[in-house]
């Protein structure tokens, strides 16, 4: 194991998810020798302080990545494409925030909690799960190995930090506009760029991301296929129909799920949640205790309450899941895997 530190870059310094990982990578105290801060031209310049030392966010270029360890990627599918086979080329890992790899067969999709064992099949490039997909799955794991699994239906109530910082000026913007009886001008949600866009304050969208040929959305479709490929079961029956709220951070998902085992009951559950690596257990319902998305904010773990059978089906039950999608969602995963390739000896 490396004792003197790691050289560690993270491209996309300036954004709302790089910049938790700079925070986690020092509230971690992770081992580093060198931190390079990456951005596009645009945010180059910009100033941030590390552990009481000001850094100067660089021009990313291919050679930035001559002689780092690990690079934190997220900056944007694109960019991700054209910079991690060059930082690989350089003898870099990159762990990439992005849609970009995720589903490419020779990089892993892991979540250290359930599957760190895939990063011994990484080729250069790891991918972190989308952030919905993360809190899921945390949950769902030791249930899978405990009673098996058989269905998976999620529904989500997704926060606009997920859209990025354009959507949380939007969000604040609109309710502005609409407490003082003004008139709103969406021009964000549900997906920057596209035709019609739509009010988020003091509403609900039922669409992240594009839409697909099958009626899915592209954010249904991630959750489905990289649940599939995190918890290596091609077969599971899984769907999805993603939300977003008016909330700027924490995203909430109902989860229906069918064990394999019969005799399983509530408190099986409840005791799994309690025990299980990552997942703090909140389910006192008639004390009104549940996992909240406000409360949620700031924290690593993922949130697990609303525990109950299905009243038609013995082996379905239903979860409320939460978790902060900036940190267990993009940022404190990401630096998890980081963590998980040192105790591996993998870097």
């Amino acid at each position: 194991m490396n004792t003197t530190g790691f050289h560690v870059a993270v491209l996309g310094a300036t954004g709302a998810v790089g910049q938790q990982m700079i925070a986690t990578l020092e509230k971690r105290d992770f081992p580093i020798r060198k931190l390079t801060l990456l951005s596009s031209a645009r945010s180059a310049g910009s100033i941030v302080n590390f552990k009481g030392k000001e850094i100067i966010v660089e021009e990313a270029t291919p050679d930035s990545f001559e002689g780092v360890n690990i690079a934190l990627f997220s900056a944007g599918g694109s960019i991700s494409k054209k910079f991690a086979p060059e930082a690989v080329k350089r003898g870099a890992i990159v762990v990439d925030n992005t849609s970009a790899f995720r589903m490419d067969q020779d990089v892993p999709l892991v979540v250290p909690e359930v599957n760190e064992a895939d990063l011994h099949q990484h080729k250069g490039i790891i991918a972190n799960p989308n952030c919905s997909t993360i809190q899921m799955v945390v949950a769902l794991e030791p249930i899978r190995k405990q009673f098996g699994l058989n269905k998976v239906l999620v529904s989500t109530y997704q926060a606009v930090s997920g859209a990025g910082k354009d959507a949380i000026d939007e969000l604040y913007e609109q309710s502005r506009n609409i407490l003082n009886g003004e008139k709103v001008d969406p021009q964000v949600l549900p997906v920057k760029g596209e035709k019609k866009h739509h009010q988020i304050a003091f509403n609900a969208i039922p669409q992240i991301d594009s839409f697909m040929e099958n009626g899915f959305t592209f954010e249904e479709m991630k959750m489905i296929n990289e649940t599939k490929k995190i918890l290596h079961m091609p077969s599971l029956k899984v769907a999805a129909t993603c939300v977003r709220l008016p909330i700027e951070t924490g995203h909430s998902e109902s989860v229906y799920i069918e064990v394999n085992e019969s005799g399983v009951d509530t408190k099986d559950i409840q005791l799994l949640m309690k025990d299980s690596p990552g997942v703090v257990l909140e389910d006192f319902p008639e004390q009104q205790v549940y996992p909240l998305p406000a409360n949620a904010v700031g924290k690593n773990e993922v949130f697990v309450g609303r525990i109950r059978r299905d009243l038609d089906e013995e082996k379905g039950f239903h979860l409320w899941i939460v978790s902060d999608n900036l940190l267990k969602g993009a940022a404190f995963n990401s630096v998890q895997i980081a963590e998980s390739l040192v105790k591996l000896g993998l870097v």
